[in-house]
């Protein structure tokens, strides 16, 4: 069994409204209609990076729903996931804290449930520990009059009888993760919007292996890309060869951004001598100080000289980018600059691209094919267009998505 990550859902819809998500950034997920045993040994989860599961316990007494979903987690917890994604309705319907409990429980004596069940998408946000269905609170909605499991009460706090974190603006995702670890080992978390929980998913990531967050599609979506992110080490190169204003605003917003910033003046580009001690400063250093997680940008400097040629350009610059990727540990290459990027690829031996989406309209991603360079993340872009936080976006799509080994 390979999976490292397991969405335990109390329905099926919830199982594949979640687990799609994760579909979206690359990881390989399998639903199952069984519960953790059957999937376990259904050969078809074989390969999934993620597994989801359903328990069928929304409508279920909270005793027996606490049993059945804590024998689900104890086993795909035994069996080696490494993450635990426990689906919740998102309207609160069903035994909600019988199920968070035994979860909890289940997965680690030290496990911090972080519940948070907006979906802003669809309406959903918590709002000072009130889950509110489009403005309004869910206990004045039709939930509250569900058949089966209406819903009695709408403070998320006072339902599961355990502290209240509201994020604070401008705070990172390490100070709110402490917070969170203080509040454990069951904390209800406030979210109005998506950006509200891209930083809570950040704040997750931080705590680690004992957090089991708690939510809907909505939290899922943004610790799909987080988690994503954990496995993908290494620099990210960006080579940007052309001379266009759009390219350059975007370099510097790259830059802005933390990026290092490598640009040869002209006459080390021009003087093959020169371009020869210049690049290999540059390939010394980023051999001894390169760091994870770190965006490298190869960067033309502007202006032009009768003796330098853009071809000269391209290919030096693009050259420099290919020998970056074969320094070191690389988790991915960006290319501005149509001759550019076609030398970076021709460099690295590759024989094209496996597309797999796009960062934005007209900017490509995939993986690399042929050469020794195969199965690496690329995104190319034409120098001329584009917002100017795009190479911004590109160097996150790489590491905020799992690409196929």
């Amino acid at each position: 069994m390979t999976a490292k990550i397991a969405i335990v859902a109390d329905d099926l819809t919830g199982a594949g409204d979640t687990a799609v998500q994760f579909v979206r950034v690359g990881w390989r997920t399998q639903l199952s209609m069984a519960g953790a045993r059957g999937a376990l040994d259904d050969p078809a989860t074989a390969g999934a990076d993620v597994l989801a599961v359903t328990s069928h316990s929304r409508a279920l007494p909270g005793g027996e729903a606490a049993r059945v979903v804590g024998a689900e987690v104890a086993l795909l917890r035994a069996a080696g996931v490494r993450r635990l994604y426990k689906k919740v309705d998102s309207t609160l319907r069903g035994p909600f804290r019988a199920e968070i409990e035994a979860a909890r429980a289940a997965w680690a004596d030290d496990a911090i449930a972080v519940v948070c069940p907006a979906f802003p998408a669809t309406g959903r946000t918590v709002e000072q520990g009130v889950l509110m269905v489009d403005g309004t609170p869910v206990t004045e909605t039709s939930a509250a009059r569900d058949p089966v499991t209406p819903v009695g009460q709408g403070h998320i706090p006072t339902l599961l009888d355990c502290p209240h974190v509201i994020p604070q603006a401008g705070e990172t995702a390490e100070a709110l993760a402490r917070r969170l670890a203080q509040a454990g080992p069951v904390v209800s978390v406030d979210a109005r919007s998506d950006e509200d929980l891209v930083r809570l998913a950040l704040a997750i990531a931080e705590l680690g292996e004992r957090a089991v967050p708690v939510g809907a599609g909505g939290l899922a979506a943004p610790l799909a890309r987080v988690w994503a992110g954990e496995e993908t080490r290494g620099a990210i190169v960006v080579v940007v060869t052309s001379q266009h204003s759009a390219a350059r605003g975007q370099a510097r917003r790259l830059q802005e951004q933390g990026a290092r910033v490598w640009c040869p003046t002209l006459e080390a580009l021009a003087d093959p001598a020169g371009w020869a001690a210049w690049s290999a400063q540059v390939l010394e250093a980023e051999r001894t100080g390169a760091q994870d997680g770190q965006v490298v940008l190869v960067l033309a400097p502007e202006g032009r000289r009768d003796d330098l040629g853009s071809d000269a350009v391209a290919q030096r610059l693009g050259g420099l980018g290919a020998d970056l990727v074969r320094t070191g540990r690389v988790a991915g290459v960006v290319a501005t600059g149509g001759d550019g990027a076609s030398q970076v690829l021709q460099s690295l031996g590759a024989t094209g691209i496996a597309l797999v989406d796009e960062v934005t309209g007209g900017v490509p991603l995939g993986t690399l094919t042929g050469g020794a360079s195969a199965g690496l993340p690329v995104v190319t872009k034409a120098g001329g267009f584009g917002a100017e936080d795009v190479l911004v976006r590109a160097a996150q799509a790489i590491r905020e998505r799992r690409f196929a080994s």
